[in-house]
């Protein structure tokens, strides 16, 4: 995870809090599990910690033989990342995907993989690597008979510009519309990761907490579609829709591939607040958003554990809904 840009949200100089919305219906959460830390738990325990909890749904950043081994059988469904450092690679060379089909989805057939994210975060010239691996890789799983694997990318929430009020959404590059092309011909949804508490650290003067943390605020309505908004997460959520339909594209769903909240280490970053916002995120996203309502918004929650060997800022380290220990972090439902 890198911290994502929130520069397009800022100007929500808004104080807000939850939108009540009644789920229609119930599906667990998933959760992402980095693994860059000195003293995680063994797969095996990982997996069985995600069992124990009710947790059904998993992303890992790139393959790894023991995670994907511990996986088999499960019946948890996997977000696979295929690893930055391999999107040339993939995308010059349709062998290499064919490859990459071989040895880290073919080879372990008890796994419930659901999409494949061709990068994260991309940022920079790699951005043009992203689709001509996507495609290479979409062909080598047709070839492969794992048509049913989708594949997408995962997208910083800065590659939408305009997002406030949500109707402005569009994306700020235009490599972005080809990518979402590709995916609307193929059935598969677009990867995106939304982090409100980044856009409040950067602007608490403007962003009230408890907007930020699904609390009771204010409301407010995007008169270009009409809807009220209580919450940052439904407004950044439906400026991602918005720059699809912009694109014309707006069948793509879309699916949250990473949302937390820091339970120390930085402004806003304490266990009260972590506590809340991931609490109130679960119960949230079963009812979807003004956009998509009583469509559950599949979501997966950043991170399992807290990553002692993460860089960046110091609340890189403090994500984890669990301690290396296998300890919650603070007490969390799932369901």
């Amino acid at each position: 995870m890198a911290k994502h840009g929130a520069a397009s949200i800022l100007t929500l100089a808004l104080v807000l809090g939850v939108f009540a919305i009644t789920p229609t219906a119930v599906q667990s959460i998933g959760v992402c599990y980095g693994v860059i830390g000195d003293n995680l738990p063994s797969a095996s325990d990982v997996v069985q910690l995600y069992r124990s909890n009710g947790i059904d749904s998993m992303r890992i950043y790139f393959p790894r033989s023991d995670i994907l081994q511990a996986l088999s059988s499960s019946n948890i469904a996997l977000i696979m990342d295929v690893g930055n450092d391999i999107l040339g690679a993939l995308a010059s060379d349709p062998s290499a995907a064919a490859s990459f089909v071989q040895n880290n989805i073919q080879a372990f057939p008890g796994v419930n993989f659901r999409y494949i994210a061709v990068g994260n975060e991309v940022t920079g010239n790699d951005t043009h690597n992203i689709l001509p691996a996507m495609q290479n890789l979409n062909g080598a799983l047709a070839a492969a008979g794992l048509g049913s694997v989708k594949v997408s990318t995962s997208v910083r929430f800065d590659v939408i510009t305009d997002s406030y009020p949500p109707s402005n959404g569009y994306f700020r590059d235009d490599y972005m519309i080809p990518i979402v092309e590709f995916l609307a011909s193929t059935g598969a949804p677009l990867l995106a990761n939304v982090y409100p508490y980044f856009a409040y650290a950067d602007n608490p003067k403007d962003i009230n907490l408890n907007y930020a943390t699904f609390q009771p605020g204010t409301t407010v309505t995007d008169d270009g579609n009409g809807l009220t908004y209580t919450s940052l997460f439904d407004a950044m959520v439906d400026s991602i829709y918005a720059a699809l339909e912009d694109a014309g594209t707006p069948d793509v769903r879309v699916v949250v591939s990473e949302s937390g909240w820091p339970s120390a280490g930085g402004f806003g970053a304490s266990v009260r607040n972590a506590q809340m916002y991931n609490q109130k995120l679960i119960n949230h996203v079963k009812g979807g958003t003004p956009k998509k309502p009583g469509e559950v918004l599949e979501t997966y929650m950043f991170a399992m554990f807290n990553e002692n060997e993460k860089t960046g800022d110091e609340t890189e380290k403090h994500f984890g809904l669990f301690n290396p220990n296998k300890s919650p972090s603070y007490s969390i439902k799932f369901h």
